[in-house]
């Protein structure tokens, strides 16, 4: 299928291209379907590989433009399904360690926190290939539901209450009030919306990227649990970046995205894959949202006045990269668009740790040594800490130079703020 075009060839045409693509995505934003798991960490981005597309329905032409216009009228708030996660970027195994770095420390193993806590368990999903179930009913009701072999972690969010409840360790998470709810656009209350977690979210976000610096079209049609969708291909104009493409499944009756998939600039797998196998739009039954704890589980209660800080101080969905950074020190931004470098220093304004000295974790400095690697140049010296997705130069008075570009880009603006 062709591109979206505006219908005019000069500046002007490019520029109300633009503009038009950016009215389109915030009413993406506005109208997105509220399917996230209050407290799901930033791990769990990510579905799957391997969902078979059976044969390229033949579907009326559609331009860009209105295939993004489309995913913002939807309407949906109810769906049930299945999804696969996969999420590859590259980074060692670490294997029982990985758990020292969860958030809230509930899986460290040291005995504090709750192997239940969603901040803690949801990290496992940072990697490898992983199953969910979920389930929403407008803004108050969503459920989702990791699968394991011989165990399910489930995270249930019901109006003012969230339960979070580990089959493996029969532990659970308790947490009420409104610190775990926002005010939406018409008062109601809906699960924050930090991390995207679902193939919805996922292309909300990579449309609040769209502007001249980017390439907008259709790419056709596919099929996606058993349904007829468009698929909308989004690629930065710019050098420098280690994304190369996004590409969004869209359910042609409901204008859903049923599929997203992040390719690298440098080819291979994807780092990111996510889309249903399953999905149903009718409502889910009320039972699906209710939870009572097991006889004999362990129930934690959240510490509402830390969640509430916390929840405070994370960035939100939307935020630009200086925006969802600016508590850091000394933050700017170097750049534009898909080539943006944010520029800060470390806490206290000093380098990295040196290996021995002690400052840090065994499995910390395991991280480090596996990931970095030695650069200089105008700057002196430092590391470069490399996924296949985001890399970050650390140099050794204390700057940071981080984002989605490449580490001689880094390495460039380093430099350049000499």
């Amino acid at each position: 299928m062709a591109p979206y075009e505006s219908g005019k060839t000069s500046a002007e045409g490019a520029a109300a291209e633009a503009d038009d693509l950016r009215a389109g995505r915030r009413r993406a934003a506005r109208y997105a379907v509220p399917v996230a798991v209050v407290g799901v960490a930033a791990a769990t981005i990510g579905l799957v590989p391997a969902l078979a597309d059976s044969g390229d329905p033949d579907l009326p032409k559609i331009s860009a433009q209105e295939l993004i216009e489309k995913i913002a009228a939807s309407d949906v708030q109810q769906l049930s399904g299945t999804v696969k996660i996969s999420t590859d970027l590259g980074l060692p195994s670490l294997g029982g360690a990985a758990g020292s770095f969860a958030p809230g420390g509930g899986a460290s193993g040291d005995g504090s926190g709750s192997s239940a806590d969603p901040q803690a368990k949801l990290t496992e999903l940072a990697s490898g290939t992983h199953t969910l179930r979920v389930a929403a009913d407008g803004p108050d009701k969503q459920k989702l539901s990791v699968l394991d072999d011989a165990s399910e972690y489930s995270v249930i969010h019901n109006g003012d209450e969230v339960w979070a409840y580990d089959s493996a360790s029969n532990e659970a998470y308790h947490s009420t009030g409104a610190d775990h709810a926002e005010k939406g656009d018409k008062g109601d209350k809906s699960a924050p919306e930090d991390v995207p977690a679902t193939p919805k979210e996922l292309a909300d976000e990579a449309l609040k990227a769209v502007d001249d610096t980017t390439s907008v079209t259709v790419d056709g049609t596919a099929q996606v649990a058993g349904r007829d969708a468009y698929k909308l291909l989004i690629k930065p104009k710019q050098s420098g970046s280690t994304i190369g493409a996004i590409s969004v499944a869209v359910d042609a009756k409901t204008g859903t995205p049923l599929k997203f998939t992040l390719t690298p600039a440098s080819g291979g797998a994807a780092v990111v894959d996510a889309g249903f196998t399953k999905v149903d739009f009718g409502k889910p039954a009320a039972s699906t949202f209710d939870f009572s704890p097991p006889k004999g589980t362990k129930v934690t209660e959240g510490d509402e006045s830390a969640a509430q800080e916390s929840h405070d101080k994370a960035p939100k969905s939307g935020e630009g990269l200086e925006d969802g950074m600016s508590g850091l020190s000394g933050l700017k931004v170097i750049g534009e668009g898909w080539a943006s470098i944010a520029e800060f220093e470390m806490p206290g304004g000093k380098g990295l740790p040196s290996a021995g000295s002690g400052d840090v974790a065994p499995e910390a400095q395991q991280l480090l040594d596996a990931l970095g690697d030695k650069v200089s140049g105008k700057f002196g010296s430092g590391t470069v800490f490399s996924t296949r997705l985001v890399n970050a130069l650390v140099t050794d008075d204390g700057k940071v130079y981080a984002g989605a570009v490449t580490k001689d880009a880094l390495v460039k603006a380093a430099n350049a703020a000499k």
